[in-house]
């Protein structure tokens, strides 16, 4: 794929087509190059009013997907051909299912009802069932605060399936490497990754020096604590010294142990807490989920 196919001029051109074309305050339009890798366009277009999006052809179910994403009612601004010129056409998402992209060109998703604040913690219910047992929606919040998300900040995410959905989610610019030793939850994993229209994510089965070959090497992990956890950290910090790690564990002795385990890697003082969750029920009684210990340390301090 060729990923300069849209370049400064053409982006400049579009803009200026779309602007004497239509009343769109272009100001803060949101610019999306989906011929390039890892650009997630459902997330996109949920969190931005306007976002002119380029692409090429062959995208026979760009719409559909869109549509089966919840935004039917979107409109769409585009026109016939390769180049910004000619009458501009208008329809909504839901009546362009049958729709594909068959020329490289610019269009404009319209999104009246887009959220406009970033949002952390994606209800339960809108993930795909399946095998995975998901964490209440308030700690994955802690978690992800925890990790310090920042734009084009890679993140390795190990056994945690809904983090690194919602990683890859609150920033396209990210790659997320996310590991899934179960065979159904990976499965369960890609199904999240169509349902979300998610390009960022490389799923893997384990953690070693093979599986990370020739994957952009992250910035920070995030791992449910396992037998298999020190082999883990020995071979990320092999690829990045000043890796920053989240650990999840609900075994106080994991917890206990933390500080003793960093200091094999030479990582002093982690950071230990324990949150707890608790939720009316309609019996008018609290009932309490799992709480668990999430340990933070940062390597290379």
């Amino acid at each position: 794929m060729d990923t300069n196919l849209f370049n400064n001029s053409h982006v400049i051109s579009w803009l200026k087509y779309f602007s004497d074309n239509t009343n769109v305050d272009l100001e803060h339009v949101k610019i999306l190059d989906i011929t390039k890798k890892n650009k997630n366009l459902i997330p996109a277009v949920e969190a931005h009013r306007s976002v002119l999006v380029f692409t090429e052809a062959g995208h026979e179910d760009i719409f559909y997907r869109m549509f089966n994403a919840g935004l039917g009612e979107c409109r769409v601004i585009y026109n016939d051909g390769s180049e910004p010129e000619g009458p501009v056409k208008e329809d909504k998402v839901a009546n362009m299912i049958d729709r594909g992209i068959n020329a490289s060109a610019g269009m404009l998703i319209l999104n009246d009802k887009a959220r406009t604040t970033l949002k952390f913690g994606i209800d339960n219910r809108d993930l795909a069932c399946g095998s995975v047992k998901y964490v209440a929606s308030e700690i994955r919040t802690v978690l992800l605060s925890k990790m310090h998300l920042s734009e084009g900040k890679n993140t390795c995410v190990i056994s945690g399936e809904s983090i690194a959905v919602e990683a890859a989610i609150q920033d396209g610019e990210r790659t997320v490497i996310a590991v899934e030793y179960n065979s159904r939850d990976r499965d369960t994993l890609e199904d999240n990754v169509s349902r979300f229209g998610l390009n960022n994510i490389k799923i893997i089965d384990h953690v070693d020096n093979d599986t990370m070959k020739g994957l952009p090497v992250p910035d920070v992990t995030m791992l449910v604590a396992s037998a298999s956890m020190e082999q883990e950290m020995k071979c990320l910090l092999e690829l990045n010294s000043n890796m920053e790690f989240v650990v999840y564990t609900l075994d106080f002795t994991v917890a206990a142990s933390m500080e003793s385990i960093c200091a094999k890697f030479g990582i002093r003082d982690p950071e230990i807490i324990q949150i707890s969750v608790s939720k009316l029920t309609s019996k008018h009684t609290f009932n309490t989920q799992p709480a668990p210990w999430i340990i933070t340390f940062k390597t290379g301090e």
